[in-house]
């Protein structure tokens, strides 16, 4: 690094809620992870492996949720996955033939058909259905760099008042991390965003260099950031803070003005699984669903209309070009505006995203990131925009100037009423309750092996899964809700379960050994994390 050019910062956070239901034959939720996987994940290392085969300078920060790490190292869902794949591919033969001869939609189907082969040919026999060691890859030659996140991504300022809570989400991440990547990791992604200064405190205690604000929290932290958003700021205990650039997030981010919403990307919600009959499409679609996603999309956005232009791949591969050059341009802009008032030091914007934004909700995404980076190695000027990682960054730049952010969450209203309001408030009345439990429990039985040990470790996974923020935000959306509320339920019937057979010295072995099969994520965790620390 030169550190004579302004730099980007790309951060994508890629998180799924653990979902995995080996009772069944097949799970409708578990396509989540399946589409993710055929539309964010293995384009992205589809991109990494291109841009370095035409020796093209990438770098990207990436976090890791520990639940996606645990659903990617498992052999139940890499099977099921493959499943899902050949399914598709029939369907992308049966779309081929049904659209044969049509000039339009014909090309489209046999699009999709190709990206399923080829997805089917990259999982089973480039990565041998394993795609964490490839990830891994990036990692180790310094291209990506890989962060943890919370546990179960818990929304973290939710549960201050258990700090046991919060060094179990961390302290289980950070082992998970370390399990499939082999070292410690320096970035830790807020769920959600969700900080508040008491996590800052106990993510130093545990090593962790730096994290990620809003940009609304950093610039109302005390005191205001003397560069705001265009360099960290170091908190009283030592954590280092970036902030999420306002303009950036509203150039990507927005649904109404964002790129994606441009009328020549394809439509994500329009699909053949609501076009077509029921009786075409539901053999596709697991556990005898009528209507839903399949991945087959033939529309543009076009406008908000119901009368939809079909999607033309050339016209929004040109438009990738254009946007992926206004978004350097527009960022370099900021940044000359920012070098101005910054003298001895060059600007840094931070860029977060969801992972699934590329590719899954935005199919042109990964174009759009591959363009980003073709772009920028073009231009040499000292203007021109530098890539960077955060521990890079950090390396070059170590002193930073001190301020700690105020309570924030990239939430809407950009506090905590997502996850707290009429719909979902009473999942915090349980998920505390257990978590009481689960802190009296490791304090009973300190020194435990043996049956009892596994089963209060299942337990400390239970008491985990009840912290999930996504299900309080499905529960709110009304998207999935009834999922999302079954998930609470079992979670907190099991970790109850739990408790009154300890309580009553008895184990129902064969019960246990089911639920352990089941809920089977954080394969190393030790109740004792949730002991009291004295």
């Amino acid at each position: 690094m030169h550190n004579q050019r302004p730099m980007l910062a790309l951060v994508l956070n890629a998180h799924l809620p653990f979902v995995r239901k080996p009772e069944f034959p097949e799970f409708f939720e578990e396509r989540w992870l399946f589409e993710a996987l055929s539309e964010t994940y293995l384009p992205l290392l589809r991109l990494f492996k291109k841009l370095e085969s035409d020796s093209i300078p990438f770098k990207l920060s990436l976090a890791i949720s520990p639940t996606l790490l645990s659903m990617l190292s498992d052999k139940v869902l890499a099977d099921r996955y493959v499943k899902y794949l050949q399914k598709q591919i029939e369907l992308g033969e049966r779309e081929k033939e049904r659209l044969a001869g049509d000039p339009v939609f014909a090309p489209l189907a046999a699009m999709y058909h190709t990206l399923y082969l080829r997805n089917l040919a990259d999982f089973e026999t480039l990565y041998g259905r394993e795609i964490l060691p490839a990830f891994d890859y990036y990692y180790k030659k310094g291209k990506i760099e890989i962060l943890t996140s919370g546990a179960t991504h818990a929304f973290l300022p939710l549960y201050q008042d258990v700090p046991e809570a919060l060094l179990a989400q961390i302290e289980t991440a950070i082992v998970a991390h370390r399990s499939v990547f082999g070292k410690n990791p320096q970035g830790f992604w807020l769920p959600q965003l969700g900080w508040s200064p008491a996590i800052g405190k106990i993510l130093r205690e545990y090593n962790i260099k730096y994290t990620i604000v809003t940009t609304r929290g950093a610039l109302l932290g005390n005191p205001t950031p003397l560069f705001g958003s265009f360099s960290p700021v170091t908190t009283s205990d030592g954590l280092n803070v970036f902030i999420r650039d306002a303009g950036a997030t509203k150039a990507v981010w927005s649904e109404t003005e964002g790129y994606p919403a441009d009328p020549v990307y394809r439509d994500f919600y329009r699909d053949i699984g609501y076009d077509l009959d029921s009786s075409y499409i539901e053999p596709y679609l697991s556990n005898s669903v009528e209507h839903g996603f399949t991945g087959f999309k033939y529309w543009a956005i076009t406008g908000r209309t119901d009368q939809k232009r079909p999607y033309e791949p050339g016209a929004a591969a040109a438009k990738v070009l254009e946007h992926a050059h206004a978004f350097l341009e527009e960022r370099k802009t900021t940044a000359r505006a920012a070098g101005f008032l910054m003298k001895d030091r060059k600007p840094l914007i931070v860029c977060p995203y969801d992972a699934e934004l590329f590719g899954h909700w935005w199919f042109e995404g990964p174009l759009f990131l591959e363009a980003l980076f073709r772009t920028a190695a073009r231009k040499h000027g000292p203007d021109e925009l530098e890539f960077v990682t955060l521990t890079e960054y950090l390396r070059h730049n170590p002193e930073n100037p001190h301020s700690t952010p105020e309570f924030s969450s990239w939430g809407e209203g950009g506090y905590a009423e997502v996850w707290l309001d009429g719909s979902n408030d009473w999942v915090h009345r349980h998920s505390h309750k257990v978590l009481e439990r689960m802190v009296e429990l490791a304090e009973r039985f300190p020194n435990e092996s043996g049956l009892r040990e596994r089963i209060l470790n299942q337990g400390a996974r239970e008491a985990l899964l009840a912290m999930t923020s996504d299900w309080p935000l499905l529960l709110r959306s009304g998207k999935s809700s009834g999922f999302a509320q079954q998930q609470i339920v079992e979670a907190v019937k099991n970790f109850n379960r739990i408790y009154e057979m300890l309580c009553a010295n008895t184990v129902d072995t064969e019960w246990l050994t089911t639920l352990e099969k089941r809920d089977n994520l954080f394969p190393a965790i030790n109740y004792r994390i949730f002991a009291p620390k004295r």
